[in-house]
């Protein structure tokens, strides 16, 4: 599971990693955190997940998202380097560090082309387009699906190669239904399943509609 231990204000160790943080961003029930290796200078992303007070689905859900990324070592998914939850009295949280990015998102790649009266196509960008589907494939293999699949979780990396994160909503593919509670559990679920919209790239989206209809609650077609 690891641990963590807040040292001072500003460093923190997770896994025997002491890292020191120097700019957040937040968002809703979490917070991205850019911190520094204390031991080797180098830039990582910290996620800090605000999981609510005795709430154990909010523990699941975040110990999920480590346990997926835990998962894969392929260049075309974010790999997780360390992850901890942490009780502090009424306080609970989870931290999950990861890899930093200097490049932007897929979705801001996207808007620039937009400003610029451009699109990004398949065409334009094979490699681009071959990364993504490296990704979703190591997913696939593995029997799961992203089910979250959007310009807004893929990361450009070092000379533009893509990088799939948040993982934190992907399912098995495949999953035997042994019961009635059990099949409508699962239906609920898939209710819950996610598909990108607006006006994206055309490839993107196909992507997008590659990786949900491999879920149970994707369309049949």
């Amino acid at each position: 599971m690891g641990t963590l231990c807040v040292c001072s204000r500003g460093t923190v160790i997770i896994d025997n990693k002491l890292t020191s943080s120097s700019r957040n961003w937040g968002r809703v029930g979490s917070a991205m955190w850019l911190v520094e290796g204390l031991h080797d200078r180098h830039f990582y992303s910290l996620k800090q997940i605000l999981c609510q007070e005795q709430v154990q689905q909010d523990w699941e859900e975040a110990q999920w998202e480590a346990d997926m990324h835990r998962l894969f070592h392929h260049p075309n998914i974010l790999c997780l380097l360390a992850y901890c939850l942490r009780e502090c009295g009424a306080k609970h949280e989870a931290w999950v560090l990861l890899p930093f990015f200097k490049r932007v998102m897929l979705w801001n790649e996207i808007e620039r082309l937009k400003d610029k009266g451009n699109f990004l196509t398949g065409g334009s960008n094979p490699w681009l387009l071959l990364g993504i589907c490296r990704g979703l494939e190591a997913i696939h293999t593995k029997g799961y699906a992203h089910r979250d699949l959007k310009p807004t979780n893929i990361l450009l990396g070092d000379e533009r190669k893509p990088v799939l994160m948040d993982l934190g909503s992907m399912n098995q593919i495949c999953i035997q239904v042994e019961d009635f509670r059990q099949a409508l559990t699962l239906q609920s679920l898939g209710r819950s399943g996610k598909l990108p919209g607006g006006n994206t790239s055309q490839f993107v989206f196909l992507l997008c509609q590659l990786d949900y209809k491999s879920t149970p609650s994707g369309p049949k077609k």
